[in-house]
């Protein structure tokens, strides 16, 4: 009986496989006559795993490089899942961030929800997402206080201080060690030996793999291992929650979750994901752009010497054992332009997901409803018709320049990144007394890859000496 159903099983399974086919094709020509030119790909997966194809990060990649040649700079595609309009044109790119829950909303695959949290500020829109932005500034805002800027000082020099007798270590490393100690201690007022930080950390080292893995839930995968890693976090930090709530009154810590707790607008829900956010944006991403600036200035001797030059006078200023402040970081202006090319070299923000709330005319064509769109920031910031030699590392480029359309290395609109200030504090401070204590050189062939989030094969090992009395 199981031998005469099986070949009706088997036509079955071909039939589905066929009419999935032949509708994709129908789909492909539905609506687009006045659509960008592209190609939809393979049926069900689309373009998706060419668009995900690693390669380095100040190079746009073969899949754009083949598209853009054949397409121009606005094409369609099929990509994660959904019907895309990919732009790597920096005027619609810019028309898109501006238009903001007008013409097109934030809008992240499904399985991003599911390891994020479907509170997270990354993917809720609208009126939901201006009141957590809002709440979310006026912390960040407060790196400018005295306490928060020596919190930053003291913590690169405790991590440096760790570097004593080594003569290898790895960038990478050391920099999520620093900005994790940085920012767990002004969000929740935990020290770097506490054993809640340590366990935080390595949750939250199970998280960040599992939250660029290919998204299927299936146990002992790392986006399983991650979806777990954030209940975890999230339950270390209601007790956290739990045990602030108990504390005698006037005994506040002054930190981020004092003041989220203190925001009666907000849920233990609501404020735990802000938490979780607030980790995100200030461990991982920050770090990255540390050792995208190791590895740039340590491959440009000009730009490296001109970064102590800076670093020098600063110190010349100050009295032995004074932490830096505000006013030294407003005197880094050649450090902020070395953060900045790092930036467009670097391209850790590859593109953003959107999507189109009506059709859109741009340029000729038609963006049509419902169809996601991504703007494509790393096409801009290497295009040579935008930046002089855009394959060069020169920090000079950006002497006496502000913001710019042409550069949107924290997104843009009322989207944009509301830490962009904290990370560049940190990356400064740390960088002062990096070069003014140390000598280093790249071990080994290392550089950026986007898989698509950026990463360093080998952790950037480098080969340090220490430096007596730099002045």
């Amino acid at each position: 009986m199981e031998a005469d159903i099986f070949p009706f099983v088997l036509a079955f399974f071909f039939g589905a496989i066929l009419s999935v086919f032949f509708l994709h094709l129908l789909y492909q020509r539905k609506e687009l006559k006045h659509a960008p030119q592209g190609s939809m790909g393979w049926p069900l997966v689309g373009e998706t795993l060419g668009f995900l194809r690693p390669h380095k990060s100040n190079s746009i990649g073969s899949f754009l490089q083949e598209h853009t040649s054949r397409y121009g700079k606005v094409f369609r595609s099929h990509l994660f899942g959904s019907a895309t309009i990919v732009s790597c044109d920096h005027e619609l790119n810019s028309f898109i961030l501006q238009n903001e829950e007008k013409l097109f909303e934030c809008s992240y695959p499904k399985a991003i929800h599911g390891v994020l949290g479907k509170l997270s500020m990354l993917v809720v829109t609208g009126e939901e997402h201006k009141r957590l932005r809002n709440i979310i500034l006026g912390l960040t805002n407060s790196w400018k206080c005295e306490d928060n800027l020596r919190n930053i000082d003291e913590q690169a020099l405790s991590v440096m201080k760790a570097w004593h007798g080594r003569q290898d270590i790895i960038f990478a490393e050391e920099a999520r060690k620093f900005t994790f100690n940085v920012i767990v201690k002004q969000i929740l007022s935990l020290i770097p030996e506490e054993p809640r930080t340590v366990k935080i950390l390595q949750d939250f080292l199970t998280f960040m793999k599992g939250l660029v893995s290919f998204p299927v839930y299936i146990p002992g995968t790392s986006y399983a291992k991650a979806v777990k890693a954030r209940a975890r976090i999230s339950s270390t930090v209601e007790g956290i929650v739990h045990e602030r709530r108990k504390r005698e009154a006037g005994s506040e810590k002054g930190d981020f979750l004092d003041v989220l707790l203190s925001t009666r607008s907000l849920c233990d829900k609501e404020r735990v994901s802000l938490v979780l956010d607030l980790l995100l944006g200030g461990y991982e991403t920050t770090s990255l752009l540390m050792t995208l600036v190791v590895f740039f200035i340590g491959n440009c001797p000009t730009a490296l010497e001109q970064l102590k030059e800076e670093h020098r006078a600063i110190k010349r200023r100050k009295k032995e054992g004074e932490h830096l402040n505000l006013e030294d970081f407003k005197q880094m202006e050649f450090t902020q332009n070395v953060i900045h090319e790092s930036l467009r070299c670097g391209n850790i923000v590859k593109f953003v997901h959107r999507k189109a709330l009506k059709d859109v005319n741009f340029k000729g064509y038609v963006i049509p409803s419902g169809w996601k769109v991504l703007p494509i920031f790393s096409v801009m910031h290497l295009d040579p018709s935008l930046h002089e030699q855009p394959l060069e590392f020169l920090p000079g480029r950006w002497v006496g320049q502000g913001s710019s359309k042409r550069f949107a290395p924290f997104g843009g609109g009322p989207r944009m990144c509301p830490g962009a200030e904290l990370a560049k504090v940190e990356v400064a401070f740390f960088l002062h007394h990096l070069v003014l204590k140390f000598r280093w050189r790249i071990e080994g062939e290392d550089y950026p890859i986007a898989y698509p989030y950026v990463e360093f094969q080998r952790g950037l090992v480098l080969r340090i000496e220490q430096v007596e009395n730099e002045s």
